[in-house]
């Protein structure tokens, strides 16, 4: 029984091999995982301290339990039995197919990735692009919402900045789950980004069971007290128009909803910036007429290694600024209590002209709106037409927010930045666009022409209703906010 036995080399390195695999995962993995979720736990707890809106437990929980919790829901496995008798296929090869979805959807959130690393590298990338201002922000509105409510932050989508900004603002307030399209389905860029909580939705993918799986996967989460954060417009702005709202997150929160259950807040958020990164990409997709965006990575290295040798020779310039509006805060459950026509394309509506009236008054889409289809104007003339709109805005009940100097100074520093991109150029006393630049301007002024034309009409409603004129909010700083 105890006599040596005689074994070839390479028997005995797999028996090896083996007895130490089983050894880690038996024994010393789970002891491991153990230890770290234990501190993965304490650091949560205090987080949530710190957190205005505390990290639920449902964004914890471990990733497959969360792919069987939804793949498992009564409602999937009714769309895997209506598939499999469609299609003729076994229920247990679309059964496989809905988890593949949902592998595919759910995220893995870790805080310590999120809170240590992404808010950290999106302060820093904020304050290194641009500066940040917030414009309309009413805090005892924000404060008011219930905390039990699950908020919803509803964004226009101008850059692949937004992502890092309102991250940025966001980071005292909670940790955001955003929506990411199938851009962003690329290893290694799909771990990273699902690790911070986002979760990933195919906006052309027409199957039904696909749906019914994203669906019951968001209103899980919105179920759960899961703060999100939602593009409605489905993709960047090509014009500089908030753009029409797509339907279908909407429509799954709002489907969801129970009323005993917990509200829902949508809050409206709108982004400006005096410089998208990718503005002559979009105006040439637009140009084109297709959603098809001709960055080569080339390209986009070039840039990035432009800006990084400026900055490390001292004369990198930041991009403008950066600004962020909160308009009036929406409960679902009173929306819904209000009644009339479609309850989702009336909420969409809604939020999205909440955006509109929010957007923030920022030095270049001020000068473009101010030239105008104009080839040149004097700066006298630019001037006093900036001064017009920001004073019919102010009349309407907007609350521009310009940097130092009022006006004067909103004008002079748009007009630096467009004459640093040489899109306009100084002549005498006059200020020229230069040659083909005509429709970047426009891009630029579109959002703001909307604002106007959103906020005059909001004015005339209020009037035509009886009621007086919209105050603007008392602003506030959120603990988040950092203006550099």
């Amino acid at each position: 029984m105890f006599a040596p036995v005689a074994v070839p080399l390479w028997l005995l390195v797999l028996i090896v091999a083996f007895a130490t695999v089983a050894f880690l995962s038996h024994f010393l993995f789970p002891s491991v995982r153990w230890f770290f979720r234990r501190r993965m736990e304490r650091a949560v707890v205090e987080l949530n301290r710190r957190l205005d809106r505390p990290i639920q437990p449902f964004k914890l929980m471990a990733r497959n339990d969360m792919i069987i919790r939804v793949i498992h829901d009564p409602k999937v496995m009714e769309a895997v039995v209506a598939e499999a008798a469609q299609t003729g296929e076994p229920e247990t090869v679309v059964l496989e197919r809905a988890r593949r979805y949902a592998r595919e959807i759910v995220p893995s959130f870790s805080a310590t990735l999120y809170f240590g690393v992404a808010m950290r590298l999106a302060r820093w990338l904020a304050r290194l692009a641009y500066r940040v201002r917030v414009g309309k922000f009413d805090a005892e509105e924000i404060r008011a919402i219930d905390r039990d409510a699950t908020v919803v932050f509803v964004m226009n989508h101008r850059s692949n900045m937004d992502y890092v900004l309102v991250t940025h603002l966001a980071a005292s307030r909670s940790a955001l789950s955003y929506a990411v399209g199938e851009w962003a389905h690329v290893w290694p860029l799909s771990a990273l980004i699902r690790a911070m909580g986002a979760y990933f939705i195919r906006r052309r993918h027409n199957s039904a069971l696909y749906r019914r799986v994203l669906a019951r996967y968001v209103q899980l989460a919105v179920e759960a007290g899961v703060t999100q954060a939602v593009f409605p417009e489905g993709g960047l702005s090509l014009d500089g128009r908030v753009g029409a709202p797509r339907l279908g997150i909407l429509s799954y929160i709002v489907g969801g909803y129970r009323p005993e259950g917990r509200d829902v807040v949508f809050i409206p958020v709108a982004l400006a910036y005096d410089r998208v990164l990718e503005d002559r990409v979009l105006i040439a997709a637009a140009a084109a007429g297709e959603r098809r965006f001709r960055a080569s990575v080339g390209t986009i290295l070039a840039f990035l290694l432009r800006n990084l040798w400026k900055k490390l020779r001292g004369r990198f310039r930041r991009f403008g600024y950066a600004a962020v509006g909160f308009g009036t805060p929406v409960s679902l459950g009173a929306f819904l209590a209000a009644g009339g026509g479609d309850a989702t394309e009336r909420l969409a509506a809604e939020l999205m002209d909440r955006i509109c009236q929010s957007l923030p008054v920022l030095p270049v889409p001020l000068v473009a709106a101010a030239i105008a289809d104009e080839a040149g104007l004097p700066l006298a003339e630019v001037l006093a037409r900036s001064e017009s709109m920001v004073a019919a805005l102010a009349a309407a009940g907007a609350e521009p927010v310009l940097p130092p100097g009022g006006v004067r100074g909103a004008v002079e520093a748009g007009i630096d930045m467009l004459v640093l991109r040489r899109i306009l150029r100084r002549a005498g006393d006059r200020i020229e666009v230069a040659e083909g630049q005509g429709p970047i301007l426009g891009f630029y002024a579109a959002g703001l022409r909307q604002h106007a034309d959103a906020v005059a009409a909001a004015a005339a409603a209020a009037a035509s209703a009886g009621a007086a004129p919209a105050r603007p909010p008392r602003r506030r700083r959120a603990r988040a906010v950092v203006r550099t």
